[in-house]
């Protein structure tokens, strides 16, 4: 069976995934004091490998999580122009993701996580490579920073499979039709 490749993401209400600054603090809910994994954990444990882009890559690693790679048991792709070695579970590549869908979804194991950011949700809509869209939405307006989707993408009809609220963040699972 062909592996799942999932698009897991927050946007605001106005389709943004990060502020004009490339802060995403604001994806918090109603309660920035509630706790809850959002449905992460759920989620996580069909997954064992996930796609990220270099800047992505390098926000996590440089200001949100610096002392540790917060996806230590998955196995992990950074599309990089840049020429770094490759650690146990961090795979840097320098390739078209097509080619790297492609040939992940070749091998065994269970669904493919793209994390992001843009440039590379993008990629991935232009070449129609996401099986399903799991996007969260929080309860704000930014009006302005990185839009989740480029205008001008390619047309791709999908089925609403399942909603989710929590904390006023809303869960929406889409397919593709």
């Amino acid at each position: 069976m062909k592996r799942k490749v999932i698009l897991y993401i927050s946007q605001s209400l106005d389709g943004f995934i990060a502020d004009s600054k490339g802060n995403v603090d604001w994806i918090l809910g109603n309660n920035e004091n509630y706790d809850s994994d959002y449905g992460y954990e759920n989620f996580i444990k069909d997954v064992d490998t996930v796609i990220l882009g270099a800047n992505t890559y390098k926000q996590i690693k440089n200001e949100l999580s610096p002392d540790k790679w917060v996806y230590e048991n998955l196995q992990s792709y950074v599309l990089t122009n840049e020429i770094i070695e490759d650690t146990t579970n961090i795979k840097y590549v320098n390739m078209k993701i097509k080619e790297l869908i492609n040939r992940l979804q070749k091998e065994h194991g269970k669904n493919i996580w793209i994390c992001g950011g843009a440039n590379l949700v993008n990629q991935c809509v232009k070449e129609d490579l996401i099986d399903e869209y799991q996007i969260t939405t929080a309860p704000i307006i930014l009006g302005n920073g990185i839009r989740l989707f480029e205008a001008n993408n390619k047309n791709i009809k999908l089925e609403l499979k399942d909603t989710k609220e929590e904390n006023g963040l809303i869960l929406g699972i889409y397919a593709k039709r």
